[in-house]
Formats: structure tokens, C-alpha cells, sequence
């Protein structure tokens, strides 16, 4: 039976752990130059409906690491541009490809897809989770702190994606996450639900409040890709800045993260994301290996 990626809640607290696990055992192994060829004469498919650079970098070098090889379609290559349906998508190139990763606006599009497909498909971000950056984020924080179980990790910043990812990784994993997203500007209800059920989990509107005491600080750009670019929020978020002054209320030996791209000097300052705390390009590094891992768990099996 085939598994999909489309949110973290596709895997439990274990194999969400071993997922971490092996993406740290891959980044020792590509820099020994000694992957294992597991995914030979495997084919990815990529369908971008966003644009992208980490992404769509990062899962051709994946699979390549693994053996396989990787085919990018983005709308105006592929017949979804001229309205063919996801359905229909799925099952032709399900006959062709071992794998689907798909990056789009709409989480029903991805589960339409993943329906109808018979092989595995990934989530490579919707507005509503990004659960391949969020394994990402887990492994840096794992290198930099020795441990996921008993660290205290802040995001700052808009109420999206990431911050519902977070919350799921949280919920899985039990450790200890703090929101401060601005009023207005909070997550879907369903996971402000969730969060609420959560004993380890606070939301606030007040960002000092999420940062204190923190071991790892995330922040994201106020502007997602598709978003009107207002006066008004850039107002509403100016006190969401990831600055110096924030991060010394976290713990001092806390980390800075971002997951990029980044709009220096507006979510965060140029003095933190290329300051000593900064893990900002380990992070970015990691969505590789993480990647390595998922695809492995994914499409070996299959």
C-alpha cells in the first residue's frame, strides 16, 4: 500500500523520528561520497505550480544522490495549465513516474492528486503546510541542541504554513512550541484548536512573550508567494522583527532560523540571520538530506 506525504500527521512520533534520524545519517553519507544507490532507475516527477529554488534544487540532487533522476514540469509545461484535472494528472503519470512531489497554492489540489496517483506523492509546499521544510527545521534543530525532546522552540511571524507544520511536529513529538503571531494575522482555527488541546503548545499575540526563554526562534517573510504586499501588515508585523533586541530573550546559546527566502530587514535583520546564532544556510542544507530520507521511506518500499 502506498504512503503519502501531504502533512506531518501522514506519519506518527516514530517515524517522524526515524525520518530525522536517517536525513542526518544521509548528510554523513553524501559528504563521504557514499550513498547508497537505493532509488536506481527510479523517476521523480515535479510539478511547480509556485515558483522555486531550494525546493526544486534540492529534490533533483536528492534523488540523484539516490540513483534516480527527477522530471520538472511547471504549469505552463504540463496540461494542468490548460485545465486538465488532478485526477487525471495522477493517473497518467502514475503509469510513467515513481513518485509525485507537488508545490501549489491548494492543499485539496495535493489531496486530489495523491487520490487519484498510484504512487507516492509529496507535499513541496501548499498554503496550508510545508511539512518537507519542517523536517528540515527539526534535523538543524537536532545538530544544534543534541535533543527534540526537551527544547523550547519559538516562530514569530504570520499565522501560515509553517506555523500549522510546527504545530503538528509539536502535537507528534512533545516538545515545547511557542507561537506569536500578530492579531489579525493568526493560523486556520482547526490548528488554533489543536494548539489549544496541546499542553506544551502557547499561542500569543505578544512576541516577547514566545521568545523568552527559547532555545530556537523561527521567523518566515510577512508576504507569501501569491500575497497582496500592503503598508498595513508590514505595520501590524513590525514588532514581529526577529532583531537583536528579540533574540536576547531567548536563551544565549539560542539559534536564529529562517526558511527562506528571506527579506532582510523587514522579518528579520541582517545583524541576526548572518550573526553567530544564525543556522539560517544549515537549515537550507538540510532540506536535502531531509529529502533523501522522505523519498527513501516513500518510494523503496514501493
Amino acid at each position: 500500500m502506498k504512503r503519502d506525504l501531504l502533512t506531518l500527521k501522514d506519519f506518527n512520533g516514530d517515524e517522524l523520528t526515524h525520518l530525522i534520524e536517517r536525513a542526518k545519517t544521509f548528510k554523513d553519507l553524501v559528504r563521504q561520497n557514499a550513498c547508497p544507490k537505493i532509488l536506481a532507475g527510479k523517476v521523480l516527477g515535479l510539478i511547480f505550480e509556485k515558483s522555486s529554488t531550494r525546493t526544486r534544487v534540492s529534490f533533483e540532487v536528492a534523488i540523484h544522490h539516490l540513483g534516480g533522476s527527477a522530471i520538472y514540469l511547471n504549469q505552463e509545461m504540463s496540461q494542468l495549465g490548460r485545465g486538465e484535472t488532478y485526477a487525471d494528472t495522477a493517473r497518467v503519470l502514475s503509469r510513467y513516474l515513481n513518485g509525485l512531489v507537488l508545490r501549489t497554492y491548494s492543499q485539496t489540489a495535493l489531496v486530489e492528486l495523491a487520490k487519484h496517483a498510484s504512487v507516492p506523492v509529496i507535499n513541496g509546499l501548499t498554503d496550508e503546510h510545508h511539512p518537507c521544510q519542517l523536517l528540515a527545521d527539526l534535523l538543524t534543530v537536532l545538530e544544534h541542541k543534541g535533543t527534540l525532546k526537551n527544547v523550547t522552540v519559538s516562530y514569530v511571524g504570520d499565522g501560515n504554513n509553517m506555523a500549522h507544520s510546527w504545530i503538528q511536529a509539536a502535537e507528534l513529538l512533545g516538545f515545547t512550541l511557542k507561537i506569536a503571531t500578530p492579531p489579525g494575522y493568526g493560523m486556520q482555527p482547526e490548528f488554533v484548536a489543536v494548539a489549544k488541546t496541546c499542553k506544551k503548545i502557547t499561542l500569543t499575540e505578544d512576541p516577547k512573550e514566545a521568545v523568552q526563554g527559547a532555545d530556537a526562534v523561527n521567523t518566515d517573510t510577512w508576504f507569501s508567494m501569491g500575497q497582496e504586499v500592503s503598508d498595513e501588515k508590514r505595520h501590524a508585523f513590525a514588532p514581529f522583527q526577529v532583531n537583536a533586541s528579540l533574540m536576547a530573550l531567548a536563551k544565549p546559546d539560542a539559534i536564529a532560523m529562517h526558511y527562506l527566502p528571506a527579506h532582510r530587514g523587514e522579518e528579520i535583520t541582517d545583524d541576526v540571520m548572518d550573526g553567530a546564532q544564525s543556522v539560517v544556510f544549515d537549515e537550507a542544507e538540510n532540506r536535502l538530506y531531509a529529502l533523501m530520507s522522505i523519498l527513501e521511506f516513500l518510494i523503496s518500499k514501493e
